[in-house]
């Protein structure tokens, strides 16, 4: 089975984070790698939406996260067995699938214990006087297990406590060796050895095996009958009846009934725990209605897990999906700074300082020969307009002008119309359902020395809107600052028109001593011709935030 590969952005995508995603997965599909798939990190905005919606393309898979679950280690259904399944077919199942722990269900598949191998093996070959010569089986079982005949009596289903005797010996050391049992309890086995099968009918026994086939004469059969005693015929020579009698004992003799158990959505980490710590060999994995879905072990935690990821927009850990560190990053494609973590192997990273990460998929699909689909197309122009503010933003480079160039003819669309239509038609902030989704819609976080602070960003057209709105967006900011345990969180508000970010900050307030930019009233700064926050904003935040 092949592993299943997502392309993900960053957490609060935006439009290139999701573009580039899709974009990168149809590329490497049309290639030919099948098990790639676009997905997301988080809701997309409005912008976006507005986006997927115009070009019909519906929005990638959402993964709320990718941290390691029970059911990506588990393997096939598992093997399981009934209470009533006997000890003979029990070892066979552990032979046969090389298996150490079986789990033990109910009718309606629900687990209600397990046997392991180690554990079976020190019930069974416990030392002690009834250890060696007890049996628990029913007659049904012990027939089953013995091939038998039955030439007198019933077959009972219900489990009996039975004591072994085999008559290899006279009929008076026999007798004497039964005195003291009660004969109710009594499983005789012998060949054709007339004394000792009448010796055993006289004495009232349970059950009379006699072995090798062998013939039992017609009036020992009716005294038998009489008595109400079970006389069977095995084909089985002596030595091995009495191994197969033992191996008839159903597994509700051996049953732990005390287990570990997992729901298969939990973590993995949580597995590993119960493993590491129980002293148990394994674990049940269950389903939400509680049936059985698998056995984990400790090798189970040595298991590939069944998909990997390749990151686009960003090479940070604390901008990727929830769990990314626990999964295999196969690729990065990016246009950010570094802050990458190591990887265990050599991976394709590409950071490419351009304006766009779909300028960088797009110079993929020419350098190849590759022409996208016209909505592919279409989209990556979209994620270009985006992230350079159709190509106003100081992030705008040679090569974004030259594929929004390359671009255009397939996707039959005019780049700066395009452009227009999509800022106008979700700018500001009425565009956010309330504004707290507004201000973390495209919320990044960094980090200058110890100090940790965040920024967002929303594209407006004036500025009106904005300074009706800025009371309640600081008291926003001030929420947001606390909850994700920030230094300071900031709100980029570009106004796509006049080139102008108006900077609204909330913690850090000798932030305004070191600034180097207009303050127009406590917390709020004018930056003119700032439009970028990762070439312009970013860079010059942490020389600001370093100097404190």
């Amino acid at each position: 089975m092949q592993k299943q590969i997502y392309v993900i952005g960053h957490r609060n995508p935006d439009t290139d984070s999701i573009a580039s995603a899709i974009g990168y997965a149809a590329f490497k599909q049309m290639l030919g790698q099948t098990n790639v798939r676009a997905a997301m990190a988080g809701r997309p905005n409005p912008q976006t939406r507005y986006i997927l919606e115009r070009l019909g393309i519906p929005a990638p898979q959402y993964l709320a996260d990718v941290h390691p679950k029970v059911r990506d280690v588990l393997g096939s259904r598992p093997i399981v067995v009934r209470q009533d399944t006997s000890l003979k077919d029990s070892l066979e199942l552990f032979h046969r699938h090389s298996i150490r722990v079986l789990p033990v269900v109910d009718d309606a598949g629900m687990p209600v214990g397990v046997v392991s191998l180690l554990k079976l093996s020190e019930k069974y070959l416990v030392a002690g006087a009834d250890r060696r010569r007890g049996i628990d089986s029913s007659l049904q079982s012990l027939a089953g297990s013995l091939e038998a005949r039955v030439l007198t009596g019933n077959l009972a289903a219900e489990v009996e406590h039975l004591h072994l005797f085999i008559g290899a010996m006279t009929e008076e050391s026999f007798s004497k060796r039964i005195e003291g049992y009660d004969p109710a309890t009594l499983l005789i086995m012998t060949g054709d050895r007339p004394s000792i099968q009448q010796a055993a009918i006289d004495a009232g026994v349970r059950l009379l095996v006699v072995t090798g086939g062998l013939p039992v004469r017609d009036d020992l059969l009716a005294q038998a009958g009489q008595r109400g005693i079970t006389v069977l015929s095995t084909p089985h020579d002596t030595a091995s009846a009495a191994w197969l009698a033992r191996l008839s004992s159903p597994l509700s003799c051996f049953v732990e009934q005390k287990f570990e158990k997992i729901g298969v959505a939990q973590p993995l980490e949580h597995l590993r725990l119960k493993l590491l710590h129980s002293g148990e060999p394994a674990v049940v994995a269950v389903e939400e209605d509680g049936t059985i879905a698998g056995v984990a072990t400790k090798s189970s935690l040595l298991k590939e897990l069944p998909y990997a990821l390749i990151l686009v927009d960003h090479n940070e850990l604390s901008q990727a999906v929830p769990g990314a560190e626990s999964v295999e990053i196969l690729e990065v494609i990016d246009h950010h700074k570094l802050g990458n973590p190591p990887t265990h192997q050599p991976i394709t990273f590409m950071a490419v300082p351009v304006g766009s990460t779909c300028s960088i998929v797009a110079t993929l699909y020419r350098e190849r020969g590759m022409q996208p689909e016209p909505k592919i197309a279409a989209l990556l122009l979209a994620g270009i307009m985006s992230d350079t503010i159709i190509l106003k933003s100081p992030t705008t480079t040679v090569r974004d002008r030259e594929l929004v160039d390359w671009l255009e003819p397939i996707a039959g669309l005019d780049h700066a119309a395009f452009g227009r239509d999509i800022f106008a038609s979700c700018s500001g902030f009425s565009a956010h359902s309330d504004l707290e989704k507004a201000v973390r819609a495209d919320f990044k976080q960094f980090a200058a020395g110890e100090t940790v602070y965040g920024v967002g960003q929303v594209e407006v057209v004036g500025f009106d809107e904005f300074h009706g709105l800025k009371g309640q967006l600081r008291e926003i900011l001030r929420q947001v600052k606390q909850a994700d345990k920030l230094d300071m969180a900031g709100l980029m508000v570009t106004d796509i028109y006049s080139e102008t970010t108006l900077f609204l900050a909330e913690g850090k307030n000798e932030l305004a001593h070191l600034m180097g930019y207009p303050q127009l009233e406590p917390h709020l700064y004018e930056l003119k011709g700032v439009m970028s926050r990762k070439k312009q904003m970013v860079p010059h935040l942490m020389k600001v935030l370093g100097a404190l």
